[in-house]
């Protein structure tokens, strides 16, 4: 049983459905650097002023001291939230006192691409490994499945193959098992 139930990680749900976002000239895409562990409260206060954000969280499954299993929820990466929003919308945010850094997204189409791509992986409940720093690999693209058409990087870990798809604007990636047999190699 979660100790507090999942908060929203995206406002309005459907932000990255269309391409609303990419065509909106009077908006941006921020990645805002939070403070330590302010990730969630920056979240919720975005929502209450109806400003658009996305700050993917996962389960994190553990023991307590006493035995139960317990679930919470964690920023996929830490102390980072996307913001999109006018330049008043991240004035205001920076108000929230929750912000370390806020830096403007200049190929927003890439950004909202891999965005996309996360938050359908997370929607299907695949598990996934965050990786902290992109490592050089084969670049490959999904040939059949659900994630048809997903491009990513070739990891080995503990012998099981790896698809790394990444935000490369931050440099992180998150990377979920696969089967060689759906990947083939981008020309």
């Amino acid at each position: 049983m979660p100790i507090l139930k999942k908060e929203n990680d995206i406002f309005p749900r459907d932000l990255l459905d269309d391409d609303a976002s990419l065509l909106d000239q009077g908006r941006s895409w921020w990645c805002v650097y939070t403070l330590s562990r302010r990730e969630k409260e920056l979240m919720r206060q975005l929502e209450s002023r109806r400003t658009a954000f996305y700050g993917p969280m996962v389960a994190k499954r553990y023991r307590s001291k006493a035995g139960r299993l317990r679930t919470s929820y964690i920023p996929l990466f830490a102390n980072y939230v996307f913001l999109f929003g006018s330049e008043a919308d991240r004035r205001g945010a920076l108000t929230t006192n929750c912000i370390s850094k806020c830096t403007i997204v200049e190929d927003r189409e890439r950004l909202v691409k891999d965005l996309r791509q996360i938050k359908k992986i997370l929607d299907a409940d695949v598990p996934l490994t965050a990786e902290a720093k992109l490592e050089l690999g084969n670049l490959v693209r999904v040939k059949s499945g659900p994630f048809l058409g997903y491009e990513g990087t070739v990891l080995r870990r503990e012998g099981k193959t790896r698809l790394l798809l990444s935000i490369r604007f931050l440099e992180q990636g998150v990377s979920m098992e696969l089967d060689e047999a759906v990947l083939e190699p981008l020309s």
